[in-house]
């Protein structure tokens, strides 16, 4: 049976399971669905959902954090909005030299439409787009 059959969660190594959680639910607001065991840490993973099912899949690892491509991109439908409610909650946009981005940390997308990046306190990358 092929892949597409079967939900994927994107898996997201963190180095401290409670900064993670402060990170992910209190200032992205992503809603917990389950606890887990990483490794030998008793709940030191954690399932957030996102769009309706479980998305995301944090767990504390020593590999956390080692990757600087975005691991994840959420797709919105009003940019501005959705990062100035990010910017309230504490979450700076990153800003790549070899992009020209506003006031706000946004930049245009290849292809069309606009996108910008935040960092979770790993250094893991995320992405919010949208098509306007």
């Amino acid at each position: 049976m092929p892949l597409n059959a079967y939900p994927v969660r994107t898996s997201i190594a963190v180095s401290d399971i409670r900064r993670a959680v402060a990170f992910y639910e209190g200032r992205l607001g992503l809603q917990h669905v389950q606890s887990g065991p990483s490794a030998h840490i008793p709940d030191g993973s954690r399932v957030y959902a996102s769009g309706g099912g479980p998305a995301l899949n944090v767990y504390q690892s020593a590999t956390a954090g080692r990757t600087a491509a975005t691991l994840a991109t959420w797709y919105v439908d009003d940019l501005d909005h959705v990062v100035d409610e990010l910017a309230a909650a504490g979450v700076a946009m990153v800003r790549y030299e070899q992009f020209e981005h506003d006031a706000k940390g946004i930049t245009a997308r290849a292809g069309g439409g606009r996108i910008a990046w935040f960092q979770d306190p790993d250094g893991n990358t995320f992405a919010l787009e949208a098509d306007a």
